[in-house]
Parts: C-alpha cells; sequence; structure tokens
C-alpha cells in the first residue's frame, strides 16, 4: 500500500517546527511516565532522572520506532533503563518524606493515614510486582501491552498482578484497612 508524505514523516521521524507527531504523541504519555518511573524508584530525583534518560533515548533511537504502539515502545525504553541502572547500583530505595506526601494518589481513601500505609504496602512490593500492578490498575493498560512493554509473557503479567493483590490485600487486612475498591 503506497505511503503519502505523512506516512513517511510519521515514520521517518520528521518534525516540523514545535515538534511532529512523534513529539507530540510522546508529549501526551509524560504524565503517564512520570507516574511509572516513580513507582519503579521510588525517588522523586531518580524518578526525574530515569524519564529524562526514556525521552532522550526514545528521541535518539526515533528512527527504530517501527510506527506502531509508541506507548508500548517507549515504556520498554524505560523499563530497560530502570533494569540496567539496577543491575549497575545495588542502592536501597531511599524516599524522602516531604516527597511522599507530594506524590499523587489514586488512593481509595481521603484519610491521610490510610494513604501511607497504601503507598507503605506498595513500597514493600517486588518492584517486578509493583511495575505490573502500577501498569494495570492505575495507568489502565491491557494484559498484552503490559506483556509487550515489559517483555515478558502474557501469563507472567497475571501472575505477577495476582501476586501483587493477593500480597496488597494481606498487608492491608493486617493493617485493618479499608479493603481496595474497584473504580466505578
Amino acid at each position: 500500500m503506497p505511503q503519502g508524505p505523512e506516512d513517511k514523516d510519521r515514520m521517518s521521524g520528521a518534525s516540523a517546527p514545535g515538534g511532529g507527531p512523534f513529539e507530540r504523541d510522546m508529549l501526551s504519555l509524560l504524565p503517564a511516565l512520570r507516574r511509572y518511573s516513580l513507582s519503579l524508584t521510588r525517588s522523586r530525583a531518580e524518578s526525574d532522572d530515569l524519564l529524562q534518560d526514556c525521552v532522550e533515548t526514545a528521541l535518539a533511537r526515533q528512527a527504530s520506532w517501527r510506527g506502531v504502539n509508541l506507548k508500548a515502545w517507549i515504556y520498554t525504553i524505560m523499563t530497560n533503563l530502570h533494569r540496567n541502572r539496577a543491575g549497575r547500583q545495588r542502592r536501597h530505595p531511599v524516599v524522602d518524606l516531604d516527597e511522599a506526601a507530594d506524590i499523587p494518589s489514586s488512593a481509595p481513601s481521603d484519610d491521610p493515614l490510610e494513604r501511607d500505609r497504601l503507598r507503605a504496602a506498595l513500597d514493600g512490593l517486588p518492584d517486578e510486582h509493583r511495575a505490573v500492578l502500577m501498569l494495570v490498575v492505575v495507568e489502565g493498560y491491557a494484559y498484552q501491552e503490559v506483556a509487550d512493554m515489559l517483555g515478558v509473557p502474557i501469563g507472567t503479567v497475571m501472575s505477577r498482578l495476582s501476586r501483587a493483590r493477593g500480597r496488597l490485600r494481606d498487608v492491608l487486612a493486617e493493617k485493618n484497612i479499608v479493603a481496595l475498591r474497584r473504580p466505578k
């Protein structure tokens, strides 16, 4: 099927002044990418660094994007960058209390104590489980999209999500926190 000039521009990454379709589409993903990077790093400073590296990498490798599912491609870049950093830097995560209060919350309660306990429970999850939980529950991605983003089989996504939910349910029940409610 012949491609029009717009298709070639989109595939080649050519951009008009002020940013082309690639840049505009990537810009619309930034809030979700920031939430995801914060859930991976648990530190605002590290999250900002990871997000910046992800955007820089995506722009530098724009020509290698095949024009299909930009979200999955960029989330894969971020996930791989985080894995590479974690391999190089075996650090213990530290969250500044002032930063934790500023994290946007989609918690089911308005009670600050309950929100803090939920955050602590989320932070207690293994990175792989927390990443899947954030992508499926908070960001609303389908299981297959998450599998593509993380480079794992869909069954792995499903089992990690199930384990994450089960662990959260147990931790929250121990602390007498109201069960997680499904959004209406």
